[in-house]
């Protein structure tokens, strides 16, 4: 047998395993009702499906992790590198024997796969991928606020059962394109302007986090920072360049993006993008930015697995990277959830630091057997990942202190039980908050999130050269965030330091030193008689709605600066 499997093709010659007809692992396409079947797909059709090849030692990466993001550990900062994970997770060599069988019978065609070895990207018609994978039966959709059109299954798939204890899950079968949660809202009412502001700006922002002008990158460090996108929508350098001409005269930065990873498309520019990247350069001013771009109309392809799969094919990445993404956990199936959580259990080994919007739902809301419960969205509920939530001024043409945006994702996992790092903070909010919800709505024992926060409420942005008023979301706190901590791993690096890593373990036992205690306000959950639309409430501390709080930049400089 010949096969390449690093970064590219591979060629087999092999021949079929001996497959039995009982099969396994039954995965449903989760209902979404923005999206319309157009028909069967025809059968000589191409598609890519991605299969998740099931890895090895897992529970000794979970040990790495812990060992060099605990400040208190020897190990803490001695991150692994690519090839060291690789070593760690490849799978074993009957499963790749038997996986690549299986497909090369199917009739696959120009598979790759990554460095790690544990994903293979492989086109098929879709006559023979429904000969694959038994019960699926490929639909073309539209939905979407672009009208993007996809290659689904609405039907469940099975793996025949000599598969089962090699492959995790089949991507690009059930999974619909997300869209955007952010939201322009109307602009507050005020009298008399006094001292005011009209709205967050990067000035704004660096002057409610305390950061001078100085406070840029030094141009000279190898430091760097990504957002990624996974909507079909694009940044517009030209808008990157208006904006800074509006927003950015009293700070250095950059004036384009330094890389982008993915295809950008020449549609119209879109919000989301267009703040990811904005905010991220002003916050993390002077500091060389990635973009990971969705990779649009591509219909096999789900764009966050894909950017997974990204990490783990570049040993050369920046140290942060901010995402605005989610999905309820609970239209995710078991098998795909705790793969993508070891997807971002290997980043946090290599010493990344990401950040995910916590949502703009606040608690959420669904009906189980005919009962309200709080409802928690991935991977913010992820315990490898640093989740932030979002804050609004207390006056709203002020720069005062912070409270609770209402919409600030935030809760309790329903998947992940409660990381040991958390247990202190999580217990003490659980035993000393006043205006707990009734225990029913949420899952105690879960890991709790969000992190952190920033102010997530009337961000001006520009897009297809339009500034653009009083956007607000936790897509806006999470790249400010972001950037602050790359501005705190230029001063790590220069100082002959490695990058913060996974911040949560360090987080949690400093107690949130350096940041805003945000302690006023609830967001927003069920509209019932039990709960009236209200969720968790901040207070002293730790709390499930904007985390520890939001950053105070010098002071959290200090925190963060040594060992």
């Amino acid at each position: 047998m010949t096969a390449d499997l690093r970064k590219g093709r591979m060629g087999l010659q092999v021949s079929a395993p001996n497959l039995e007809p009982s099969v396994t692992n039954i995965f449903h396409l989760h209902p979404n009702q923005s999206w319309v079947s157009l028909g069967r797909a025809d059968p000589e059709e191409e598609l890519s499906l991605t299969f998740a090849l099931r890895q090895q030692n897992v529970e000794r990466l979970s040990e790495l992790v812990q060992a060099v993001s605990d400040p208190s550990s020897p190990q803490y900062g001695k991150y692994l590198t690519l090839e060291n994970v690789a070593d760690l997770v490849r799978p074993s060599p009957l499963t790749l024997r038997t996986v690549q069988k299986w497909l090369l019978a199917a009739g696959a065609r120009k598979c790759h796969s990554v460095i790690t070895q544990d994903f293979l990207t492989c086109w098929l018609s879709i006559r023979q991928a429904e000969l694959l994978l038994p019960g699926a039966e490929f639909h073309h959709y539209v939905g979407g606020p672009t009208e993007t059109h996809v290659v689904r299954s609405p039907h469940p798939y099975q793996l025949p059962q000599a598969l089962a204890p090699h492959v995790d899950f089949v991507g690009g079968l059930h999974r619909f394109p997300p869209t955007s949660s952010l939201r322009q809202r109307p602009e507050p009412q005020v009298t008399g302007t006094v001292g005011l502001h009209l709205g967050v700006t990067p000035s704004v922002i660096r002057k409610r986090y305390n950061l001078t002008s100085q406070d840029v990158g030094s141009g000279t460090s190898n430091n760097s920072q990504a957002c990624a996108q996974f909507l079909e929508q694009y940044f517009h350098d030209s808008d990157l360049a208006q904006f800074m001409r509006l927003f950015g005269g009293n700070f250095a930065h950059q004036a384009s993006v330094a890389r982008v990873v993915g295809q950008q498309g020449r549609g119209r520019a879109g919000i989301e993008a267009s703040l990811d990247v904005q905010y991220l350069m002003s916050a993390g001013a002077n500091i060389s930015t990635w973009v990971y771009s969705s990779p649009g109309r591509h219909e096999g392809q789900e764009p966050f697995l894909q950017w997974l799969m990204l990490l783990s094919n570049e040993s050369a990445l920046p140290h942060v990277h901010t995402v605005s993404y989610g999905d309820d956990e609970d239209s995710l199936s078991s098998a795909y959830i705790q793969r993508v959580n070891t997807e971002l259990m290997k980043a946090a080994a290599r010493g990344l630091t990401l950040l995910f919007a916590s949502g703009d739902s606040g608690a959420g809301c669904w009906s189980v057997s005919g009962r309200h419960q709080f409802r928690p969205t991935f991977p913010a509920s992820s315990p490898y990942v640093t989740t932030v939530g979002g804050t609004s001024f207390q006056e709203p043409f002020l720069i005062t202190n912070e409270i609770v945006d209402y919409i600030s994702g935030g809760g309790f996992s329903n998947v992940f039980p409660r990381p040991s790092y958390q247990e202190e903070a999580v217990t003490k909010f659980l035993s000393s908050s006043p205006h707990l919800p009734p225990s029913s709505y949420f899952n105690a024992s879960g890991r709790a999130y969000p992190d952190v926060a920033a102010l997530s409420d009337g961000y001006w942005v520009v897009s297809n050269r339009v500034p653009i008023p009083w956007v607000s979301g936790t897509s806006a706190s999470t790249p400010v965030f972001g950037g602050i901590l790359s501005l705190i791993n230029e001063h790590r690096i220069l100082s002959g330091r490695p990058p913060l890593g996974f911040l949560n373990p360090r987080l949690y036992q400093q107690h949130g030193a350096g940041l805003f205690d945000v302690t006023r306000g609830c967001h927003e959950s069920c509209l019932d008689e039990e709960v009236e639309g209200q969720g968790f409430c901040s207070g002293p501390g730790w709390d499930p709605v904007t985390g520890w709080g939001t950053p105070n930049f010098p002071a959290l400089l200090k925190t963060l600066l040594n060992p």
